[in-house]
């Protein structure tokens, strides 16, 4: 098993309303080193703002100057409150939203105008969003078609995903031939199948019961153990605790506490993160 670079690239989140001025905090100047000093460094957010407007034509701020730094072979964990901007954040990197304001960068390239398949990035959703129409087969192989690999590259990945995750006796069947459970793993599988270096995970188990819940979670500790960089947007906070190399506690579009599971559920520092730990953890 990989060691992962948890203390190679410091954490690092900035979110004020001054003027833009470099940080030193934990050592790292933004305006000092160019992105491509950060070797290990697989994805950089700098001053990352999202805003919607609203049907009665208001600016809603959905994520509001984030910036942080996510290391190689990490798994980054985001929680908060409803509407505080997780998901938002993981499709502004994903590229299924363009910001507002700041840079995404990605391998030291910003990808602020990169398409989403060409990213090096996959998103499981939280509704598995498999195409109902076409075979489980189908579904793993759509993304690697629109990359125009070839035929033979496509059915090794299809065939090496669906090992992985025990799918291979349902590439034939369709999506409302499975459980809840076996859906997710097509979702996973088929992100898999495109080898990303990074995989972002969106409430993977807000549709399972616990059983499924249990087994989904094992899938992403084995891959998180086996050096994948993962971020994770998750209302299992005991799974947080176990397996994450930091936890980031988002409110109203801010990170307000970034540490590690210890540090952020054990010792949370801002008023806010201990009243949504107590309301969820019971504590």
């Amino acid at each position: 098993m990989q060691v992962r670079a948890q203390t190679a690239v410091t954490a690092w989140h900035h979110n004020v309303e001054e003027p833009w001025a470099p940080s030193t905090e934990f050592g790292l100047d933004f305006q000092a080193l160019p992105f491509n000093n950060f070797g290990m460094a697989q994805v950089v957010l700098e001053r990352l703002t999202k805003v919607f407007q609203s049907p009665g034509g208001q600016s809603v701020r959905a994520v509001d100057n984030l910036s942080f730094v996510v290391a190689d072979q990490e798994l980054l964990v985001l929680v908060g409150p409803s509407g505080c901007g997780k998901t938002t954040t993981l499709r502004l990197i994903a590229g299924l939203e363009e910001p507002t304001m700041g840079t995404i960068s990605i391998n030291g390239q910003v990808v602020n105008d990169v398409p989403p398949k060409d990213r090096d990035i996959a998103l499981v959703f939280q509704n598995y969003a498999l195409y109902p129409h076409m075979s489980v087969y189908e579904n793993m192989a759509f993304g690697l078609k629109l990359r125009h690999y070839s035929r033979e590259e496509i059915q090794r990945r299809v065939k090496d995903a669906s090992q992985f995750l025990d799918l291979t006796a349902c590439l034939d069947r369709r999506p409302a031939a499975l459980s809840g459970g076996q859906r997710q793993r097509v979702a996973i599988a088929r992100a898999l199948a495109v080898k990303p270096r990074v995989l972002l995970f969106d409430e993977p188990t807000s549709a399972l019961d616990p059983e499924m819940t249990a087994e989904v979670l094992d899938m992403i500790r084995e891959l998180g153990a086996e050096g994948q960089d993962l971020i994770l947007v998750t209302h299992e906070m005991g799974f947080a605790r176990v397996v994450a190399d930091r936890v980031a506690f988002l409110a109203e579009g801010r990170i307000l506490e970034c540490g590690t599971a210890d540090q952020v559920f054990n010792a949370p520092a801002t008023e806010s993160c201990r009243r949504f730990l107590a309301a969820v953890l019971k504590y």
